[in-house]
């Protein structure tokens, strides 16, 4: 049977849950998050689109207390309490070695890794398609209920050692940006930001 067109937008409701009236958090309940949905968001995002179907994001979700206890040091003091609030933290990180999961990911193409022989080209692939996997991130985690707080203001060569670096498995992996995960905290928002318009930000030609 062939998927069906998509021929309907969304409902308005699901549009203010996933853009107009979704938010960075920075504050967060004690609603529990369950790992189910954890594990649900990533079901969701791995079927959006990266170039030629790489996949090269990999996600870690930092929960317990312990792991937390490991992440904190390397955070801006600024991003240490909204952080250690929140009921996940993933680090949204990127696979140099994305190129081993081809064989697996493109199977139709059984030369797909010669396509990234150059260094620079494979990073830059890894880079990008591993920041749209970070987005994909936040609209499923929205999609299914849940609040982000995505950040930088962290040490990218500190998280890279503490959690990656010395694994034989995660040794190729490098980070890229942080997303808060949980329920949101109302009392805690700013003011929205102004975005920019169509006419400032977009050429139709």
């Amino acid at each position: 049977m062939s998927n069906p067109p998509m021929s309907s937008p969304l409902s308005d409701n699901s549009l203010d849950q996933l853009f107009r009236t979704a938010r960075t958090r920075r504050g967060w309940t004690g609603e529990a998050t369950p790992e189910v949905l954890i594990r649900a968001t990533y079901d969701l995002l791995k079927m959006a689109p990266t170039a030629s179907n790489i996949c090269p994001g990999r996600f870690m979700f930092i929960h317990s207390p312990e792991a937390k206890a490991r992440l904190e040091p390397h955070l801006d003091e600024g991003n240490r309490k909204q952080s250690m609030g929140a009921p996940y933290t993933a680090i949204v990180a990127y696979d140099l070695d994305f190129v081993a999961q081809l064989p697996k990911l493109i199977p139709h193409a059984p030369n797909a890794k010669d396509w990234f022989a150059d260094p620079k080209n494979a990073e830059w692939n890894a880079i990008q398609s591993g920041t749209l996997q970070g987005a994909y991130l936040m609209i499923a985690a929205r999609s299914l209920g849940l609040d982000c707080g995505p950040m930088g203001g962290f040490s990218r060569e500190g998280i890279d050692k503490e959690f990656f670096l010395s694994d034989p498995v995660m040794k190729s992996w490098r980070s890229n940006f942080l997303v808060n995960i949980g329920h949101g905290d109302d009392t805690r928002l700013r003011p929205r930001a102004p975005r920019l318009d169509f006419d400032e930000a977009c050429r139709i030609v």
